[in-house]
């Protein structure tokens, strides 16, 4: 396999697809709970997504990654959340423009949470080199099994009751967003559930999880597997994943051929402070 180099111009079109998923998550919100004001804007090429307070799709991506920034710029993107009642974070690669990090420090902002952004090349013909339970089928899932796949993924994050709300009315708006949802099935049972988001040449993988009494027998391998297929046939030829810095998930995904591309870094301007434009 052939690795593109992990510079500006790959870690723009990683950026990018997320802030596209995203937006599109929101878009559906709108539709399906429109009650929530769910609502997207792009400001200087970053993408600030307002989904609810508190929701962790509430926050930007893709800031200082196509232009320097200004405080004006700043100032617009924090209106937005302010204006919702929302806190204002931002999700920031580090390759961003050195102004991105000047005026986050200006501005008050401080370091919250770290991310690993993960790529591989993908093919058609792709197989990963693990066992797994043969009889493990991955699918897409079909128009009537919203609640079915919605159900999966809840279960599949049972030891996380925080989430469990988001988690329902996750699986409600993926049914009206350009997302893929899988659903991976052993004896014609649904034991776990995945999603796909394609933006050009690059797929994002999300949201998988496995019920637990069907762990370890290779689930999440084949939904893996199957939703990097699914992307090459759609003419996608790199992959990507969001994961914790040391966690399972990136111990895993490295052991089927990713890599870490960069570690982000989510901001929060701290203290529901509103700095003013700099003018």
């Amino acid at each position: 396999m052939k690795y593109p180099f992990a510079d500006l111009e790959l870690a723009r079109r990683l950026e990018r697809t997320e802030a596209r998923g995203n937006a599109q998550f929101v878009e559906a919100r709108a539709r399906a709970f429109p009650e929530v004001g769910a609502k997207w804007i792009e400001v200087a090429g970053a993408y600030a997504m307002f989904d609810g307070p508190g929701s962790p799709v509430t926050q930007t991506f893709g800031l200082g990654m196509s232009e320097p920034l200004t405080a004006e710029y700043f100032y617009e993107l924090e209106q937005f959340f302010f204006a919702r009642g929302a806190d204002v974070f931002h999700e920031v690669c580090p390759l961003a423009d050195p102004t991105t990090f000047a005026l986050l420090s200006e501005r008050g902002y401080k370091p919250i949470e770290f991310s690993n952004v993960l790529y591989r090349p993908i093919s058609v013909d792709l197989k990963l080199d693990a066992s797994r339970h043969e009889e493990i089928e991955v699918r897409l899932r079909r128009a009537d099994e919203v609640d079915l796949w919605a159900a999966t993924m809840v279960e599949g994050w049972s030891e996380f009751p925080e989430v469990a709300d988001f988690l329902r009315d996750m699986g409600q708006v993926t049914a009206r967003s350009q997302s893929l949802a899988f659903l991976a099935e052993l004896d014609h049972k649904p034991i776990a559930s995945g999603a796909l988001t394609l933006a050009g040449d690059v797929a994002l993988l999300a949201g998988a999880s496995t019920i637990p009494s069907a762990r370890r027998q290779g689930a999440q391998l084949a939904l893996l597997e199957q939703r990097l297929r699914y992307a090459a046939t759609q003419g996608c030829t790199i992959a990507m994943m969001v994961t914790l810095p040391g966690s399972g998930s990136q111990r895993n995904a490295e052991r089927h051929g990713f890599r870490i591309a960069y570690t982000r870094t989510k901001w929060h301007l701290q203290g529901g402070q509103e700095p003013d434009a700099g003018l």
